[in-house]
């Protein structure tokens, strides 16, 4: 059924079609819509056979997710930011017990400084816990993904996180095809835990693991997601299948049949992404676009084929792992180890700063010419870099650079009203 409705209820009324048994909630900007959606409809009965538990904190959602789905019943609960953090501990815990929790992340950056828009330094932030990372282009496919995340997360027991841009796609409204009961219902089996906790037959987990053990049990975390990468895509082919329409697998090609140049992203700003190709390509660029859903596990083997005919590879991160670089960037190149094209990292839209097709197309231009660097910033404000840098310089004590710069920023703007 087609629906106008924000991406935050499309969220949560695919969760609320995969029957979960316990949702855990705390409020964190952007997601807090999801879990409020979630409670009202636990609330008015239109979610039977759930119980929907209010915690104390991040960690404690998790927690309790991490309780009941080692109980049997499938669990929910959803994220941002500095709450992901909070509940690192937690995030390795799920994963090393093998728990089939879907969790949404409404990707927010991280502070300091305090900044509630997106990029994906939260979920990066966690890309080695064990987790599958599944990354939304559309709203739709935020819907669409979470119905899968429960079948692909039960399928291997190992939990799933479905990463959604905050505010650009959690608070967009968007036309959805939403489906209905019967439909998830013959794609979503109920749930049949491979492990549970029994009091008739007593078990321990989390238990104490040495050195003769605990390699072998991180490598059988390592070994599902390898089994992922072959079910992912099984998966998006049933989907396609029941519900008439592509949506997830591990990465999708748009324009690179003939490309020279292909740009790696992932997450909503593929959209913006396509029309800049499309209009670079009106001007004789060829160019494509590589979206990734899945970044664990990184599909090395469909990148490479992907990007094997090109000249040159463009991989746009809204993430910076400082110190480095690009994080998306490394998985590619171990992608192309052997095959000799020119590689350019751009860290692009921190903090929400507006990704724009006019940038883009610039971008795209240089590239062309091979005049990037290896690693570049995207519409940085070099200007303000410098000031800040030469204030350094100056004062030993120069104060806090985020207030700084807020400072000159807000001089600059009074001076040019």
């Amino acid at each position: 059924m087609l629906k106008q409705m924000e991406g935050s209820r499309a969220v949560a009324e695919a969760v609320a079609l995969c029957r979960p048994e316990v949702i855990c909630a705390y409020p964190i900007t952007p997601q807090t819509h999801i879990v409020e959606g979630l409670g009202e409809m636990v609330k008015n009965g239109a979610l039977e056979n759930c119980e929907f538990i209010n915690v104390e904190s991040e960690f404690a959602a998790l927690s309790v997710a991490i309780g009941s789905s080692a109980a049997g019943a499938r669990s929910y609960t959803a994220t941002a930011s500095q709450g992901i953090l909070y509940m690192a501990e937690a995030v390795y815990n799920a994963a090393g017990l093998g728990l089939p929790i879907v969790m949404t992340i409404g990707n927010r950056a991280i502070g300091a400084p305090i900044n509630i828009w997106n990029d994906h330094s939260d979920s990066m932030a966690l890309r080695d816990a064990g987790w599958i990372q599944l990354y939304a282009e559309t709203n739709q496919e935020a819907a669409d993904l979470h119905i899968q995340a429960f079948r692909l997360a039960e399928e291997l027991s190992c939990p799933v996180m479905v990463c959604v841009d905050g505010f650009i796609l959690t608070h967009a409204y968007d036309r959805i095809d939403m489906p209905d009961q019967q439909q998830v219902d013959a794609y979503l089996p109920p749930f049949e835990p491979v492990q549970v906790l029994d009091c008739a037959d007593p078990v321990s987990i989390g238990a104490m693991v040495g050195p003769e053990a605990f390699f072998e049990v991180r490598y059988l975390q390592h070994h599902k997601q390898e089994r992922a990468l072959e079910l992912i895509p099984q998966l998006a082919a049933e989907f396609k299948q029941q519900f008439g329409r592509d949506s997830g697998g591990l990465i999708r090609t748009y324009r690179c049949e003939d490309a020279e140049t292909i740009v790696v992203a992932l997450g909503s700003v593929v959209g913006t992404i396509k029309d800049a190709v499309d209009e670079a390509r009106d001007g004789g660029h060829r160019i494509g676009v590589v979206s990734m859903c899945s970044f664990r596990p990184f599909p090395l083997v469909a990148m490479r084929a992907a990007l094997a005919g090109a000249k040159r590879v463009v991989v746009l991160e809204k993430c910076l792992a400082v110190g480095i670089g690009g994080i998306v960037s490394d998985g590619v190149r171990k992608a192309l180890s052997g095959i000799h094209l020119k590689g350019y990292t751009v860290i692009a839209g921190l903090g929400g700063r507006a990704i724009t097709k006019h940038s883009l197309l610039g971008l795209f231009a240089r590239a062309a010419r091979d005049e990037l660097e290896q690693l570049n910033f995207l519409d940085l404000n070099w200007d303000v870099v410098k000031r800040e840098l030469a204030r350094g310089k100056q004062q030993r004590r120069a104060g806090p650079s985020a207030e700084n710069i807020l400072r000159d920023l807000g001089s600059a703007t009074a001076r040019t009203a």
